[in-house]
């Protein structure tokens, strides 16, 4: 009977080793296949990149020779300059765009991710999607009050609504990672500041709040991560004396390849 129990032990155990086994085996071979795709990624950013520094400097040079001539229409080479100088500042445009993914490692989404969460952002105007960097953000003006942060009335449908898509098949295998903003106004108002004594506090305070409510939603807490980063990233200048801007009032969500 001891004997028997021993073996029966010792192959559970074994059980639980090969199956464990399995499981980090997997994990191994999705972490290699993301790696993969982050990397043909960067490749091919790389690539337009060149292309389109080629092509930036071959537009430099026809505007230089243009420039130069005499004796031509001033009314078509007016045209042709304004032309070409539009050219080029779309393609120092498209150039900057790839810099950005490039530092970034934008995350890849699936196709019919992407259509989900593009569908989501039109139907919200507090919502934008990039669908180059997996990044949804939302305009905290219109998911919080003024120093608040309590997810308001209007703002929880849309919140319900991304959690719906996060809980889907085709996205069970992303995280997310919810990033809260401010602007450079200071807190004020002492009923504000017992709850949040500073931006920083704030901006984590209302990426947390979003995350509860997703929770609530039925996205598994593991899935998520929090960050917060005050006044200190603007993605506009705010207006002289800390009087802010709207824009950097915001609540960044982005979308990344699961860790489990």
């Amino acid at each position: 009977m001891i004997r028997s129990k021993s073996f029966l032990w010792i192959l559970g155990c074994a059980a639980i080793l090969l199956t464990t086994g399995c499981e980090t085996q997997q994990q191994y071979n999705d972490l290699k296949a993301q790696n993969r795709i982050q990397q043909q990624r960067i490749e091919d950013l790389e690539n337009e990149l060149g292309l389109c520094d080629g092509q930036l400097q071959q537009k430099s040079q026809e505007l230089q020779g243009l420039s130069g001539k005499v004796g031509v229409d001033m009314d078509a080479k007016d045209a042709m300059i304004a032309a070409l100088e539009a050219d080029i500042e779309k393609k120092k445009a498209m150039i900057a765009q790839m810099q950005t993914q490039l530092m970034q490692g934008g995350t890849v989404l699936p196709p019919e991710m992407n259509i989900l969460l593009q569908d989501f952002a039109k139907t919200s105007d507090m919502v934008d999607f990039d669908a180059a960097t997996g990044m949804l953000k939302f305009k905290s003006d219109l998911l919080f009050g003024s120093g608040s942060d309590v997810v308001q009335a209007g703002a929880v449908d849309s919140v319900k609504a991304l959690a719906g898509i996060m809980n889907s098949d085709e996205a069970k295998q992303f995280d997310l990672v919810i990033v809260g903003h401010t602007d450079d106004m200071a807190i004020k108002k002492a009923s504000t500041l017992r709850s949040h004594p500073t931006n920083w506090h704030l901006s984590v305070h209302r990426a947390i709040s979003v995350e509860k409510m997703l929770s609530g939603s039925g996205i598994a807490p593991e899935r998520m991560a929090v960050k917060g980063y005050g006044e200190y990233r603007p993605v506009e200048p705010n207006k002289p004396g800390k009087k802010g801007n709207q824009a950097n009032r915001r609540v960044e969500i982005f979308i990344i390849p699961g860790s489990s």
